[in-house]
């Protein structure tokens, strides 16, 4: 950034811990960066008090406060009812810049219109966002009609993004994805970014888990939903173990996907290579995909989410499997994997998992750490961000 230049000025809005979401963690992550060289003030939500360890020098504000001048918005959306509260702020006046974590927004449609009794709002901002074929959309669901692709081929990303002024996106698909839809804001690629763990432990990490030395370790983190690929990454544990890979599955996370998840191996017969950890407190976190061998990510369908969890695995220096589809082909090869979207995802993950500790394997190790440490670090991600607020020409 140019020294010269009077400092940007910020007025955060997101999930912030100890609410459970993705997004949470990514805030406290960056927020102590972007202050170093910014005047930050943050939003606090809805019926939310600072965790103890809530740094100092970030200075919390009403959720209904009044913009400075020369201040911007920034707001963070993602697909679900944590930023419910944040939507009024992209009808203020201030100059607002909205943080794209989810390329779908339908769900948040969903929970902002319909699930407060206001059907006739969801289908203005699904004809507004999708023309004549979201308000057929939006009739059809009004008389019992869905389909599960609906919120996917029906995003709603407009709704939501037309008023803002700028807009930031995680990767180069979305970016590309958004200037299109909506050439006349002004879009921005940034980096996603998680807590830099800086030294491993992985001896402890599996101790901690009760993990041995000798099980090939496949890790899963986030909060578990059947869209996570669950029931695939389970069929490919089990074609491992059959296969005699000592594969032992670690989920870490809570979900309504868990309970599905336990009946299925049990059906499977590999309920003993199952581990579930439950939640993990940010700061527990960091280190603990040290523990894995490899890590796994695979949604279907998927919306282009940014996936914070296939970067804990890089920062710790551990290869991800991933999905084969839009923003997970950005990251290499050797460092994400790729898993088939479909039936043959199973197969994939199973070959995978019998080729951990051939020779090679850890040459994947040394490259994951240097993808994270190039592009996803919270120092050079806060840049990114201020150099991208710094050049907008917004009052």
């Amino acid at each position: 950034m140019d020294p010269h230049k009077e400092p940007v000025q910020i007025l955060w809005g997101s999930p912030l811990p100890p609410i459970r979401s993705g997004i949470s963690d990514y805030a406290l992550d960056i927020l102590p960066e972007l202050a170093k060289s910014a005047t930050v003030r943050v939003l606090s939500p809805p019926d939310w008090s600072p965790p103890a360890d809530w740094p100092e020098h970030l200075d919390l504000v009403a959720q209904d406060a009044d913009g400075l001048p020369g201040e911007i918005a920034v707001i963070h959306l993602g697909n679900n009812p944590h930023h419910l509260w944040l939507l009024d702020r992209l009808r203020c006046e201030e100059p607002t810049v909205v943080v794209l974590h989810d390329a779908v927004l339908h769900h948040l449609l969903v929970e902002s219109t319909i699930a407060v009794g206001d059907q006739s709002e969801f289908s203005r901002a699904l004809n507004a966002a999708h023309g004549s074929a979201g308000t057929a959309l939006a009739a059809a669901r009004a008389v019992g009609i869905q389909g599960r692709l609906d919120p996917f081929l029906y995003p709603a990303r407009r709704a939501f993004l037309e008023s803002a002024d700028g807009i930031i996106v995680h990767s180069e698909w979305a970016e590309e994805l958004v200037r299109r839809e909506l050439p006349g804001i002004t879009v921005g690629r940034v980096g996603l970014t998680v807590a830099d763990p800086r030294t491993t432990d992985r001896a402890g990490a599996r101790a901690r888990l009760g993990l041995s030395g000798n099980d090939v370790v496949l890790m899963h983190l986030g909060f578990l939903t059947p869209e996570k690929g669950l029931i695939e990454i389970l069929t490919g544990v089990a074609a491992a173990s059959k296969s005699g890979v000592p594969v032992r599955l670690v989920v870490v996370g809570e979900g309504r996907g868990i309970e599905p998840l336990r009946r299925a191996a049990v059906k499977a017969g590999v309920d003993d290579a199952l581990f579930f950890s439950g939640w993990v407190e940010p700061a527990d976190l960091a280190g603990l995909p040290a523990a894995a061998d490899l890590g796994v990510v695979y949604r279907t369908p998927s919306a282009g989410e940014t996936s914070a969890a296939a970067l804990r695995f890089l920062a710790c220096g551990v290869p991800v499997a991933v999905g084969g589809v839009r923003q997970f082909l950005e990251l290499p090869e050797p460092v994400a994997p790729r898993l088939t979207p479909g039936p043959s995802a199973a197969a994939d993950l199973a070959r995978l998992l019998a080729r951990v500790g051939e020779d090679g394997w850890s040459d994947r190790g040394v490259a994951a750490r240097k993808c994270y440490e190039a592009f996803h670090r919270p120092q050079s991600t806060a840049t990114e961000m201020l150099e991208f607020l710094g050049s907008l020409h917004v009052s």
